[in-house]
């Protein structure tokens, strides 16, 4: 993990996750890459409006690397490499192409939930970045003094196609030394018996070397308040989840279980790309 990307707005939430990512950079040896979006109107088709585009532009240019600056020269950044980059574009594409241009391990971002939707970019568009992303994405709600993870949810159905997640999520866990809690929710909708679900969790992790860790089979109404009842009653530093990265009309069907616990749960949390 030597590449963090966080993507800012420069809000107080951006920087309650550049302060997390900062604590894993120093922990790793990592380099920091901010990312900055900006909805410049850049495809104007009218020459004459154009001309009056290019110092506007300047303007928000200028702005950001002066904010860019200020960061930069926060205490929480001494001794850590930061990069900073701006696109004049506010979409998810741009981070994963962000991504792709640096070689991202983790990207580490700043929200507020479904509470506040009028943001930038720290808001709903969190969402889209779980959704699409095939990098790790971390989404921190709160101010973090010490990020420290002892107690990790890794909550899944546990089929064959979460063992990669898996694998990546043990990496997350051995950065901190942390434990991870298997947590398997049963509902109505999908009921198992104990014996299965037992049997479903020791096949998953068969053969796998990693060893700090416990299982936890949970009946509730919803998968979603399920992770989210465990957590509070282990009271976890941060919840895994794996995500389907579904979109368009199969995502508007299929809820988002990742999506939900980014949006509902008052800790950290971390998804990977099935």
């Amino acid at each position: 993990m030597k590449r963090i990307l966080v993507p800012t707005d420069f809000s107080v939430q951006a920087e309650n996750a550049l302060k997390v990512a900062a604590m894993i950079a120093k922990m790793n040896d990592a380099e920091i890459y901010l990312l900055h979006m900006m909805e410049i109107p850049m495809q104007q088709t009218d020459p004459g409006k154009a001309k009056s585009i290019i110092p506007e532009t300047l303007f928000f240019m200028n702005l950001a690397r002066k904010k860019f600056e200020t960061i930069k020269n926060q205490d929480y950044l001494k001794g850590i490499k930061v990069h900073e980059t701006v696109k004049e574009d506010i979409t998810f594409n741009e981070v994963k192409d962000s991504c792709d241009e640096f070689n991202i391990d983790l990207i580490v971002m700043g929200s507020h939930g479904t509470s506040e939707i009028m943001d930038m970019f720290v808001g709903s568009n969190t969402e889209k970045v779980v959704r699409s992303s095939e990098t790790p994405v971390l989404v921190i709600k709160n101010e973090h003094q010490n990020f420290n993870v002892s107690d990790f949810i890794f909550a899944s159905d546990f089929q064959n196609d979460n063992k990669e997640t898996y694998k990546q999520a043990v990496k997350f866990a051995e950065i901190f030394n942390a434990k991870i809690h298997l947590l398997l929710v049963i509902t109505p909708n999908s009921f198992m018996t104990t014996y299965e679900a037992k049997s479903r969790i020791t096949n998953f992790i068969y053969s796998q070397s990693f060893k700090n860790y416990s299982t936890t089979i949970h009946n509730d109404f919803s998968v979603e308040q399920g992770i989210l009842n465990v957590s509070k009653d282990i009271n976890a530093d941060l919840i895994g989840i794996s995500t389907h990265g579904r979109q368009g009309i199969a995502h508007f069907f299929n809820s988002s279980i990742s999506e939900d616990i980014v949006n509902n749960a008052n800790r950290p949390v971390i998804t990977f790309k099935i």
